[in-house]
């Protein structure tokens, strides 16, 4: 679960983090891991598919230089909700950044305050399992908040708790 679907990224090609850097590793990682198939090349239309993975966001729109309010957040928790519910089947999830983390723990029927974000952390709420990363965006890659291995270790505590 990402923050919000990027200008250059899913609100241009129609597909969740497909077109910006954040996708450049998440699909790789995906793909390493088993979890995702084919060759990503950040286009809808490449032909990569998931196995075992949905992806969503926080917030449904592009919110304004990225910056979601706490209202844009409140008013698209629904979208997040439906999804969560669509999938019900799915036991575990993966907030990208404190946004994700935070929206997540509402949807499932929590208080944030109650669920501390730390990347890596591993949450048990509402008969599933939340694992925190930070996002995977460019800027969190450059400065070295976010390495890969600290990306891919996430991504495999998420893939593990979900049993794939």
């Amino acid at each position: 679960m990402g923050l919000a679907p990027g200008l250059k990224g899913a609100n241009r090609t129609g597909r969740p983090f497909t077109g910006d850097f954040a996708g450049d590793l998440l699909f790789t990682t995906l793909a390493k891991l088993g979890l995702a198939r084919g060759d990503y090349r950040a286009e809808a239309g490449d032909g990569l598919t998931l196995e075992g993975v949905r992806i969503c966001n926080a917030v449904h729109c592009v919110p304004p230089q990225n910056k979601p309010t706490t209202s844009e957040i409140a008013t698209c928790r629904r979208f997040l909700v439906a999804t969560i519910e669509r999938y019900a089947k799915a036991r575990a999830l993966l907030a990208l950044g404190k946004i994700a983390h935070d929206s997540a723990i509402v949807a499932l029927g929590g208080r944030p305050g109650k669920f501390r974000f730390a990347h890596g952390e591993r949450h048990d709420i509402a008969g599933r399992v939340l694992v925190d990363s930070y996002h995977c965006s460019r800027y969190n890659t450059n400065t070295g908040v976010l390495t890969p291995e600290m990306f891919e270790a996430a991504v495999s505590a998420a893939k593990q708790a979900a049993g794939l």
